[in-house]
C-alpha cells in the first residue's frame, strides 16, 4: 500500500439536481472553500471526507468513481493517504449506546468526544517518539544526541503554542503528564474543563501534532466556530508551523480565516461549479 502525499483533486457528480457537479483541483498545502449559506461548502467537505473513509478500508480505489465522487492522489500510483477529519460544533453527545459503553462520565459533548479519542492516540505518539529516541541514541554515534533531541521538538512546539493561547486565562498544559492536562492558578483541570473554542482549538492542534510531521490531508467544516477572532487570524499559519507536511481542505465563512497571507487561495464554490 502506497501513501500519497496529498490529493490532487476532488470530483462530486450531480452534487444537485440538474446535472452540476463539483471538480476542484487542489493545491499540496492550504485549500479553502467560501460561498454563501447552503451553497454547498459543508457537503462538498463531508462527501470528501466519505469517500476517503471508502478509499481508507479498500472499499473504493482513488483515481475512480465510487457514489459519484472521484479523488486523485499524488503521487498518481498512491493507493490510500492519511486524513483527518475535524467537526468543530460542540453539540451534545446523543448517542445513548456510545455513552454507556464510556467509562469517562466527563465525555459529554462532540468537542469532548474528539479529545476523548485524541488522548490514547496521544499516548501512542509519545509512545512512537520514545522508540525513534531510543533508536537514534543506541547507534553510538555522538552527534545522534542531537538528533535525538529533534524528534521531540514538534512536541515541545505544541506545548508552547498552547501555554500561548491560553496565556491571557492563565492556563498551562502539564508537560509533564503523560495525558493532557492544564494548570490553571495553581489547581489541575482536565481537557473537558475547557470551554468551547478552548477544546476546539486542543482538538485542532492535537491532532495535527500526533499526526508525527507525516504527509496526510485535514478536512475541516468552517473551524472557526467558537474561536476567538486572534486566534482564527493565526490558525492556519499554527498548524503549517507544527507539520509542515499537512494538506489544509476547509470550508468557512470567516474573513479573518483568511487575512494572515491567505486571500490569494480562496476558492468560491461557484468556481469549482461545472455543468
Amino acid at each position: 500500500m502506497k501513501q500519497a502525499d496529498y490529493i490532487q483533486s476532488i470530483e462530486i457528480k450531480a452534487l444537485w439536481k440538474g446535472g452540476k457537479h463539483i471538480k476542484w483541483e487542489l493545491n499540496p498545502q492550504v485549500n479553502i472553500l467560501s460561498g454563501i449559506n447552503g451553497v454547498g461548502k459543508s457537503t462538498i467537505i463531508n462527501h470528501s471526507a466519505r469517500s476517503l473513509k471508502l478509499i481508507d478500508s479498500g472499499e473504493m480505489q482513488a483515481g475512480e468513481v465510487a457514489q459519484g465522487i472521484t479523488i486523485k492522489l499524488y503521487p498518481e500510483d498512491a493507493t490510500s493517504i492519511k486524513f483527518d477529519v475535524i467537526r468543530s460544533f460542540d453539540r451534545p453527545l446523543l448517542n445513548s449506546n456510545l455513552l454507556e459503553k464510556l467509562a469517562d462520565t466527563r465525555v459529554k459533548t462532540e468537542l469532548d468526544w474528539q479529545i476523548y479519542k485524541l488522548q490514547k492516540r496521544f499516548l501512542d505518539y509519545q509512545v512512537n517518539i520514545g522508540n525513534q529516541i531510543i533508536e537514534i541514541l543506541t547507534s553510538g554515534n555522538p552527534e545522534d544526541h542531537m538528533k535525538a533531541a529533534l524528534v521531540s521538538v514538534p512536541k515541545t512546539k505544541f506545548q508552547n503554542i498552547m501555554d500561548e493561547l491560553f496565556k491571557d486565562t492563565n492556563k498551562t498544559i502539564d508537560r509533564k503528564s503523560n495525558e493532557i492536562q492544564f494548570f490553571q492558578n495553581g489547581e489541575v483541570l482536565t481537557p473537558y474543563q475547557l470551554s468551547s473554542g478552548e477544546k476546539q482549538m486542543l482538538v485542532i492542534m492535537l491532532t495535527v501534532l500526533v499526526e508525527n510531521g507525516e504527509h496526510y490531508a485535514l478536512l475541516m467544516d468552517e473551524p472557526e466556530i467558537s474561536l476567538h477572532i486572534e486566534w482564527q487570524k493565526g490558525l492556519l499559519k499554527l498548524i503549517r508551523e507544527l507539520n509542515p507536511n499537512v494538506q489544509i481542505i476547509l470550508s468557512t465563512h470567516s474573513p479573518a480565516l483568511i487575512m494572515d497571507g491567505w486571500m490569494d487561495i480562496v476558492t468560491e464554490v461557484e468556481d469549482v461549479t461545472v455543468e
